[in-house]
């Protein structure tokens, strides 16, 4: 497996590879550096209102440690209606915009972190990629999520290798609720809120029509009491910006995707 990506890498002259912070990236970004070195890899990283802030430090601590030439850029997805109007392929706009940020400060071959489990999902932004000329190693070589966290492992990454997957902060808004900075702050509070006070495996705070949704693993949402469930509601309340203020919080099983709504063209 990890022959097959080194023989991938190596087949490129230089690359840049686009580094969210989650463990496909950046487990990426470490065998592409240690076997190619900084003349002939860039890593980028878009800082953005929907990045959580632990995941632009999680890439600047690794670009020290492992001495990555690192830029960090905005990829201007806020700028763009097309994205901040939430449709469902709003990810095709959101990896448009940063491949083509990184087009505008380089030439060299663009790389993801797409692995084959991607590929049994609802993926617009893999046409955007497909677009840009991206390339995605993992898929080239074959290789799924659990054969990157095993990697990751074998690397000596510690904590990376286990790091739970957390797409970007827009996915837990509806599907045409707009996209907006400050809903987007108030859902990465919350969400720690409840990590801190739940230790739960997995936790998303939806933003719907109907209200704010908590959805948790079945095993956490069964530990919530009557009296707990309502004090959190009261402290999620108090952390919601004025337009969702107003909104009803509740709790439910987590769904994966569960904010997409309509048809998926």
């Amino acid at each position: 497996m990890r022959q097959g990506l080194e023989d991938m890498l190596s087949s490129l002259e230089t690359s840049a590879i686009a580094v969210s912070g989650g463990v496909d990236s950046m487990t990426l970004a470490v065998v592409a550096h240690r076997l190619l070195g900084r003349e002939r890899l860039t890593m980028m990283h878009a800082a953005s209102p929907a990045v959580p802030p632990e995941a632009t430090e999680r890439v600047r601590h690794f670009a020290e440690g492992e001495g990555w030439d690192l830029r960090v850029l905005d990829a201007g997805e806020f700028a763009d209606e097309n994205y901040v109007s939430n449709p469902v392929n709003r990810c095709f706009f959101c990896k448009g915009n940063l491949y083509g940020a990184i087009a505008r400060i380089s030439d060299r071959q663009v790389l993801s972190g797409a692995n084959t489990d991607d590929l049994g999902e609802y993926r617009p932004g893999l046409d955007a990629a497909r677009n840009h000329r991206v390339r995605h190693p993992y898929l080239e070589v074959g290789i799924d999520k659990q054969g990157v966290r095993a990697l990751a492992r074998e690397l000596g990454l510690g904590d990376l290798a286990e790091l739970p997957a957390s797409p970007c902060l827009s996915s837990r808004v509806e599907t045409t609720i707009a996209i907006d900075p400050e809903t987007l702050r108030a859902i990465h509070a919350i969400e720690r809120l409840i990590g801190a006070e739940l230790k739960p495996k997995t936790v998303r705070c939806r933003v719907r029509q109907s209200g704010v949704i908590i959805e948790l693993d079945p095993q956490s949402l069964a530990r919530i009491a009557p009296d707990r469930r309502l004090h959190l509601s009261d402290a999620i309340a108090a952390r919601l910006p004025k337009a969702l203020a107003a909104k009803p919080v509740g709790f439910e099983t987590y769904r994966n995707g569960s904010a997409f709504i309509g048809a998926k063209q």
